[in-house]
């Protein structure tokens, strides 16, 4: 009797199991965070710092040395053309200027004076009372007075201009970039005082990389953003190209001029972003470095959504050089495909997941059949 209960109740057991395991609940899909690729143009973009000049840059010196005495403006002022800047000073030029002047007085009295010899020394030869030789030799001593008077006003001329060299001179309209010089101090002919950015145009200098010098050529349009204008795009292009290297940063010096009205929206001094197309790789496409992970054989992949079904798989993709918060995908992945931005290390082959947006709300996917990156 007792055998036969027990029987009985391990056959409801039994029976217990089996509709457990039927009933068992299907696998519950895994929320993750997808994303379209992104990019296109906008990928194969690299950005260069840079620094807004002025197109003509000036470094003003006084031709010739002594004390500055006096200095007239300072840095980031505007000047105009003509304007004294800076002044020397001139005590010793007008010395010089002086003993000039007395040497050309000495040289017209000579010459007077030998003109003079001359003409008496015609009329006697005329007369044949001296001789020919003797009236010669005072028309070479005319000659070498007149020569004479000619150097010592030379002279004079160029004492005065000395003299007026010791007044530096804006010239032309602009803005004082720099100071390199205070007053008290003895400067060399030719040592910057100051350094002009002219009015004009406006340019952004950058440096370009040295194994990539051959994507670059002048003429090349290129896209600039300033700091303080975070997603505003101005045009431009690329002007000049220095022919050789810098020997201590290894990079080539360019200027980006300002196209247009661009020119008026900057300001000398400001911090720069400088965007160039990438040479062959107009249509790549983009993703968040968190979208990538290391599958199998040490192979690069990223977890793409089915929309039909709801799972994921593993795809191999090829990949440009990282950035900072992105990469360039050069292939593998399609610009409608629905990709893993976040949690795919938590994801295996075929399983189901919940996508959701950035804000964890919940999406429904749609197949689109967009080309392929390449």
């Amino acid at each position: 009797m007792r055998q036969t209960r027990w029987n009985g109740m391990f056959g409801i057991v039994l029976v217990g199991l089996a509709a457990c395991s039927a009933e068992q609940p299907a696998e519950t899909p895994r929320p993750a965070l997808v994303v379209h690729p992104g990019g296109g143009s906008e990928a194969a973009l690299s950005a260069y710092a840079g620094e807004v000049r002025a197109r003509e840059e000036s470094p003003l010196s006084f031709r010739v040395g002594g004390n500055l005495v006096r200095r007239n403006v300072d840095a980031g002022a505007r000047v105009q053309k003509g304007e004294v800047l800076a002044v020397l000073d001139a005590g010793d030029f007008a010395l010089q200027a002086q003993a000039a002047q007395a040497q050309q007085a000495t040289a017209e009295a000579d010459l007077v004076r030998a003109r003079g010899d001359r003409d008496r020394y015609a009329k006697l030869v005329g007369d044949k009372l001296v001789s020919q030789s003797a009236y010669d030799a005072q028309v070479a001593a005319y000659k070498a007075a007149e020569g004479q008077a000619r150097a010592a006003r030379a002279q004079m001329d160029v004492m005065r201009n000395q003299e007026g060299y010791s007044q530096l001179r804006a010239p032309r309209d602009g803005v004082i970039a720099s100071r390199q010089a205070e007053a008290g101090q003895v400067v060399a002919a030719g040592q910057t005082v100051f350094t002009l950015a002219a009015d004009g145009g406006r340019e952004v200098a950058i440096g370009l990389p040295e194994n990539r010098i051959r994507d670059f050529s002048v003429g090349q349009p290129v896209v600039i953003e300033l700091w303080n204008a975070p997603g505003q795009r101005l045009p431009g292009a690329i002007r000049e190209i220095a022919p050789a290297a810098d020997a201590q940063t290894r990079t080539y010096a360019a200027r980006v001029s300002l196209v247009g009205d661009a020119q008026q929206q900057v300001e000398l001094g400001q911090s720069a972003r400088v965007y160039v197309q990438e040479s062959g790789n107009k249509a790549a496409l983009t993703l968040p470095l968190s979208a990538i992970q290391r599958g199998e054989n040490g192979t690069t992949t990223v977890w793409v959504v089915d929309p039909a079904t709801g799972k994921a798989r593993a795809q191999a993709v090829q990949l440009g050089p990282y950035g900072d918060a992105s990469v360039p995908v050069l292939g593998g992945v399609k610009a409608g495909d629905w990709v893993v931005a976040a949690g795919g290390h938590l994801l295996r082959e075929g399983q189901a997941v919940a996508p959701v947006d950035r804000n964890n709300r919940p999406l429904a996917l749609r197949s689109t059949k967009p080309q392929e990156a390449r």
